[in-house]
């Protein structure tokens, strides 16, 4: 016995002709009112200039119409759409049509009954006849309002984004991830004297001085890796000049988080580094000048800021008139910057007056500590020192340590290290340390002291190695024989080298010691 057919949507029992299967009604029956539920409206129009509707599914009520009304004409569609679209929609079609297009897309606005705004995305098939004749133009229409005022959205905020950064005194460059710049402000543009045009293309390693292409070429594998970064550079301008820059350069991100390149944001830094650049100068001037001429004694000494200037500190200084003694002396600030040099330069000025009074090291260190804690007590301030006496007369020195790193001592007739220990805070740490002083009595011929700052061992390479203690004992090893000078630029070389264009991010500062 034949099962009667049941209506979907209501459970009812449906007659239907014998010619037609139940299964095939259910199957309409339930297409319709998938479709009737649906958000895409299925429509069918006579293909040629009379484009009379002859189906559209009912749930075109979504839009305050029934489908009657268009199908019996009391409204027509093209009446419906925006009147800021009409004329580009009917162009449209009469181009598609012109050109024999079987599918297209449109995209437009429509009026619902109540005056809302809607965007539709138009997708329109071409149904022909056996001789190849347009009959019927059929597709769906898509509600696309959530997704178009979405975009408006976001090309109103791009547009501002963009009038924001165009018109910024900031200069501002976008990269692809090959570093090749696709976009420039005109801020960046006038920086460096070119045209927009004569800008985009170029990389930024091809604008950059000798130094700074270096480090570019060296470190961008890390330069690529989706950080936020801070780094200071320097671009050659058109005319040759070099522009010191402060650049601020963050990763871009495609939806899957894959890097498809960087922008950045380039600050001028032209009067602040020469600002910087005089008191460099002025910090440079209190920095032994010559090479202390002490018999027995081949001494010399260097120190490189990673700013304009910095915090270490190294002297050479006579104690007394006739004692024939001389105290070698090296510090290092915590933090490097102006306010670093400033406590260097007050630092130096007060051991240069205790130095040339009576006293031990160990009474002139004291004396230091007790002055320098007064003056940082409230600021947090330290200093790390290291202080050496050497006698002309004997093969004996003293020393006193003050939170700096131990002095190295090297011996080449044996390839053997030492360390001066000894100890002894900081200094501005606590005004009521008392200091003291340690002997070394075998200082003979050949020997080497190595006095740096940590600097030297904590200097990295592009992978973020440090540079080390060992390497420092190599460099060391390797130049004995050479005079005090040539050690010490051997040592700086090879930070150098190591660093491979890597900005130093400490002061570094080297005294060489050798006994003669």
């Amino acid at each position: 016995m034949e099962k009667p057919c049941i209506d979907p949507e209501n459970g009812t029992e449906q007659s239907h002709r014998h010619t037609t299967s139940c299964e095939e009604i259910q199957t309409l029956e339930m297409a319709r009112i998938i479709i009737d539920n649906s958000p895409v409206v299925l429509f069918r129009r006579i293909a040629g200039e009379d484009p009379k509707l002859t189906y559209v599914s009912e749930n075109i009520r979504n839009y305050g119409y029934s489908a009657r009304e268009l199908l019996d004409g009391k409204v027509m569609f093209k009446d419906m759409v925006h009147l800021d679209d009409t004329d580009r929609v009917g162009d449209e079609i009469k181009a598609f049509t012109e050109k024999n297009i079987e599918n297209y897309n449109m995209w437009y606005r429509i009026l619902t009954k109540s005056g809302d705004v809607r965007w539709l995305e138009d997708r329109t098939s071409v149904i022909r006849d056996e001789n190849g004749e347009a009959t019927f133009h059929q597709g769906v229409l898509v509600d696309i309002t959530e997704r178009k005022e979405i975009e408006l959205a976001l090309s109103k905020s791009e547009e501002k984004y963009r009038r924001i950064v165009s018109t910024t005194a900031e200069g501002f460059i976008l990269m692809d991830k090959d570093m090749k710049i696709i976009d420039a402000n005109n801020a960046f543009c006038s920086l460096l004297g070119y045209q927009k045009n004569e800008i985009i293309g170029k990389t930024t390693i091809e604008l950059s001085s000798r130094e700074f292409s270096r480090f570019l070429k060296n470190n961008k594998k890390l330069l690529l890796k989706k950080e936020t970064r801070a780094l200071d550079g320097q671009f050659m301008a058109q005319n040759g000049t070099m522009v010191p820059v402060l650049i601020h350069s963050s990763p871009l991100t495609d939806d899957d988080d894959h890097f498809i390149g960087t922008m950045a944001f380039v600050s001028d830094m032209t009067e602040h580094k020469k600002a910087l650049a005089l008191a460099g100068e002025v910090q440079k001037s209190l920095l032994p000048q010559s090479q202390p001429e002490i018999n027995g004694f081949d001494i010399a000494g260097k120190s490189k800021s990673c700013d304009e200037i910095g915090g270490d500190y190294y002297d050479f200084i006579l104690q007394g008139k006739t004692s024939g003694q001389v105290n070698v002396v090296i510090g290092d600030i915590a933090g490097h910057g102006v306010d670093a040099a400033l406590f260097m330069t007050t630092a130096r000025g007060f051991l240069r007056m205790r130095a040339t009074q009576p006293g031990n090291g160990a009474q002139i260190i004291t004396d230091m500590n007790r002055h320098l804690s007064q003056d940082v007590l409230e600021s947090g301030r330290f200093m790390t020192l290291f202080f050496i006496t050497l006698d002309p007369e004997s093969e004996h020195l003293s020393w006193v340590r003050a939170g700096h790193d131990p002095a190295l001592i090297y011996d080449p007739n044996t390839d053997s290290f030492e360390t001066l220990m000894g100890k002894g805070a900081a200094l501005g740490v606590d005004g009521m340390l008392a200091y003291s002083d340690h002997k070394y009595e075998d200082f003979t011929k050949g020997k080497i002291i190595v006095l740096g700052t940590d600097g030297i061992w904590e200097a990295l390479n592009p992978e973020g190695n440090l540079f080390g203690k060992e390497r420092l004992r190599e460099v060391i090893r390797e130049n004995a024989s050479k005079n005090s000078k040539d050690i010490v630029e051997s040592v700086f070389q090879k930070i150098d080298s190591f660093s491979a264009g890597q900005k130093m991010s400490d002061d570094v500062t080297l005294v060489i010691i050798k006994r003669v």
